[in-house]
């Protein structure tokens, strides 16, 4: 394999892994010895100190890894500390508001609700962060139950669930009723 490439492989192979590799695993990976190993690692070394780049390569015992440069870590952390946008639309609003006020709650109590499938929309609001699977419903089946998290406390503005605003108390009293009729569904089953 050219120098080139190899040292192409090389640097593909330690930054998808993001942690450290045993050279002679490179060595395999690129079907060299691994004194030619070292020796394209050495020149790679070389190459981004002298270039004045973001990145590094530490070497330990029998392995390396590419690392971030130290001076970069400022950059890293201003970036790291701003906010994540969050786009959430009216159906994933809908499923997070349901969430919300009912928690714990099954994918199914949402989707009666709603009335429609709302797979995307909690798989968007897991990704976001903003709900979490709290465990499982001894019931048929053991749906999951999903419930807000700090991370949505934050976004909103509020220290704690019962600083939501107000339920309309028709819209309360429907959901009284629909819980209880799953409730007693389930103790009928």
């Amino acid at each position: 394999m050219k120098r080139t490439r190899a040292e192409a492989v090389i640097e593909a192979v330690l930054f998808t892994m993001g942690e450290s590799v045993e050279i002679s695993r490179l060595a395999n990976v690129i079907e060299e010895d691994v004194k030619t190993v070292k020796e394209i690692l050495q020149g790679m070394e070389q190459r981004y100190a002298r270039d004045d780049r973001g990145i590094t390569l530490v070497r330990f015992e029998d392995s390396v890894q590419l690392c971030t440069k130290e001076n970069m870590y400022e950059y890293l952390v201003k970036i790291a500390k701003t906010p994540k946008k969050l786009s959430l639309t009216d159906t994933v609003l809908e499923t997070l508001s349901i969430i919300a006020y009912k928690q714990p709650v099954t994918r199914i109590e949402i989707e009666r609700v709603r009335g429609v499938n709302c797979d995307h929309a909690i798989n968007k609001l897991l990704e976001y962060e903003l709900i979490t699977e709290l465990g499982r419903l001894d019931a048929p089946g053991r749906p999951l139950l999903f419930g807000t998290t700090e991370q949505f406390l934050r976004c909103f503005g509020v220290g704690k669930l019962d600083e939501l605003p107000k339920m309309n108390p028709v819209q309360l009293e429907e959901f009284k009723q629909q819980a209880e009729a799953e409730v007693q569904l389930q103790l009928d089953v």
